[in-house]
């Protein structure tokens, strides 16, 4: 197709190669080519999508713009590379590793006209929209997400590898700022904290607290949320939603008035979703959902978790609760 838009997969890991499999099968793409160091894991994954593993100077010769799936260490090199390279960037979570890095960023894609969208990947979701569509102004949010042990990811925090994705999902349900946090975390199986749990305080009042672990023996994502007109249970591993209040579902015998729904919904790609806005973005104008501003909240969020962790960890290391073995 002659409309068809070059783009290149930076990153041939987990989820490189899922980004490569959806690029390859959408007509609106083509797949123009991927880079990792590992040279030969590049290779195996261009074999598998029919695309050429280059050197970064011929992938940026050979694009229009890249999806940057890589440790999240090399992110704000990567990305801020292809801006200046004239190409349009998906960037996966987090956006980079500092607030200076973020900013950076931002500015290399507004001078130059680019889009630079973070993948936030929840944000694209059939869950985030049942939520969304059924909890307003959330008083308190109480958010759970446990999974076994991977090697993969632990190159950063259980905070920037699993909690991060709860924390932009508060970020955009609360619609305010972060006024406090409160942390705490520790490694337990590689040399960053492995669980962690926090409280967030907003400036309009509401309160969150977030556990992550990535130590568990099974995996749970679960989210409660009470507001003024009711309260929301959601079991994101079954897609089970029940809302309690006073405007949705099926009267509650002897409730005063109360109502109960229970839901589900249909769960889509997500990835796919996330790359149609990419491409949307670029070729149609339309509106980055996840822009360089929420990547900048989520990464500011994360780091005041790592920083309240940090702080407590040393309380409790004065206090001898824990020892610097």
């Amino acid at each position: 197709m002659a409309d068809q838009l070059r783009v290149g997969v930076i990153g041939a890991g987990h989820f490189g190669r899922f980004h490569a499999l959806k690029l390859a099968a959408n007509p609106r793409v083509a797949l123009a080519g991927l880079h990792d160091p590992d040279a030969a894991r590049a290779r195996e994954v261009g074999r598998e999508v029919h695309a050429a593993a280059l050197p970064l100077a011929d992938l940026w010769a050979a694009v229009d713009a890249v999806v940057i799936a890589a440790p999240a260490e090399a992110h704000h090199g990567l990305a801020a590379a292809a801006l200046s390279a004239g190409k349009h960037v998906l960037v996966e979570k987090p956006i980079a590793a500092t607030l200076a890095q973020a900013d950076h960023l931002a500015e290399l894609a507004r001078a130059r006209g680019l889009v630079l969208q973070v993948g936030h990947l929840v944000r694209y979701s059939a869950e985030f929209a049942a939520v969304a569509s059924r909890m307003e102004k959330p008083l308190y949010i109480e958010a759970t997400r446990i999974a076994p042990f991977k090697p993969r990811g632990t190159d950063v925090s259980v905070i920037l590898d699993l909690m991060i994705h709860d924390l932009d999902l508060v970020l955009a349900l609360v619609g305010s700022e972060l006024a406090s946090v409160d942390a705490v975390g520790a490694p337990v199986a590689s040399a960053h904290e492995d669980i962690a749990n926090a409280r967030l305080r907003f400036a309009n009042g509401c309160v969150a607290t977030i556990t992550a672990s990535r130590i568990s023996t099974k995996t749970e994502r679960k989210m409660r949320l009470f507001a003024a007109g009711g309260y929301m249970s959601v079991n994101f591993v079954d897609r089970k939603l029940t809302l309690i209040g006073r405007e949705r579902g099926l009267p509650i015998p002897g409730g005063q008035g109360a109502r109960i729904e229970e839901t589900s919904w249909r769960e889509h790609d997500a990835l796919a979703a996330e790359q149609a806005a990419f491409l949307a973005s670029i070729g149609e104008g339309a509106p980055v959902l996840v822009d360089a501003a929420a990547g900048r909240t989520a990464l500011a969020a994360a780091l005041a978790v790592t920083e309240s962790m940090a702080q407590s960890r040393a309380a409790a290391l004065a206090g001898g609760l824990l020892t610097d073995a």
